[in-house]
């Protein structure tokens, strides 16, 4: 049985997922190569936190969080390099004589533990957080903070991205890509709702699907444009349609980018940080 499977049932016998659910899951881990849980993540079925705690209740883990509010000796964090923090999702805690306490996703992948214990000579004994907090605690504690972002900058102040999508999986997924390269996101379900959030506080970048009920994105664009408010505004569309042709017509229609379904998320972090640098210019957003 795969590493993957136990996961996926330990997720079902703690009432987490369903059967139903996993199975699904399980054939978009096959074809996408993704771990378990950032499937489901995706899927928008459970959070991050869900499966660390159920993890930790079924095998008795300890888990950790806030590591990016806590400090971490010079000496703990050369254990591991930050590429291999973020690759793997691990992030070294402490040292108490022989053994290294690290904070991971997957206290289960013993491939992870047997090489990190052969590399440092030292015991690894797992804790479970989730692969957000690693992600921050990896920007603040090697990275010296959260990308291109000025010291002492309030996360209300950070990017802020809005996505309009009536697919809910397609929504989710966007959010998670986002998330973890640290935007603050809002979402709506339609263009209606979309257009209200966009008007009530405006975002820095709006993402937004061009076919929904209710009002579609070219009509939530037409109205955006309209608007002293949000004008100015990049917008990037998503599309199922990828032909040339449907890039060209969106593109000539004002939209500042073009995105085709399905998402890649390496695509997309780079589309959204071309967008804000070009839109804003370097450093972090303008003050509102």
């Amino acid at each position: 049985m795969s590493k993957r499977k136990r996961f996926g049932e330990i997720l079902v016998e703690a009432k987490v997922v369903s059967q139903e659910v996993l199975d699904k899951a399980l054939q978009v881990q096959k074809s996408t190569g993704k771990r378990l849980g950032q499937v489901l993540e995706d899927m928008g079925v459970v959070s991050e936190r869900d499966t660390a705690v159920a993890l930790a209740r079924q095998f008795g883990f300890k888990t950790v969080q806030n590591l990016a509010k806590y400090s971490f000796p010079e000496d703990i964090l050369k254990l591991v390099p930050s590429e291999t923090a973020l690759k793997l999702s691990i992030f070294p805690l402490k040292r108490e004589g022989k053994t290294l306490y690290l904070a991971m996703v997957n206290p289960l992948d013993m491939d992870v533990i047997d090489n990190l214990s052969f590399q440092t000579g030292l015991r690894v004994a797992p804790c479970v957080t989730t692969a957000g907090e690693i992600q921050a605690a990896v920007h603040q504690h090697y990275l010296g903070g959260r990308p291109n972002e000025p010291e002492g900058q309030e996360t209300a102040d950070w990017w802020t991205i809005l996505v309009v999508d009536d697919q809910e999986l397609v929504r989710s997924a966007i959010l998670a890509a986002l998330k973890r390269e640290g935007y603050n996101t809002v979402e709506a379900a339609n263009g209606a709702d979309g257009l209200k959030l966009a008007c009530q506080n405006p975002p820095h970048l709006i993402i937004s699907d061009t076919v929904m009920p209710r009002m579609d994105g070219f009509e939530m664009f037409r109205a955006l444009q309209a608007n002293n408010t949000t004008r100015n505004i990049p917008v990037m569309a998503l599309s199922s349609k990828s032909a040339p042709e449907e890039e060209a017509k969106l593109l000539d229609a004002g939209y500042f980018d073009f995105i085709p379904k399905p998402i890649n998320p390496v695509r997309l972090g780079a589309r959204v940080r071309r967008a804000l640098r070009v839109t804003y210019g370097p450093g972090g957003p303008p003050p509102r």
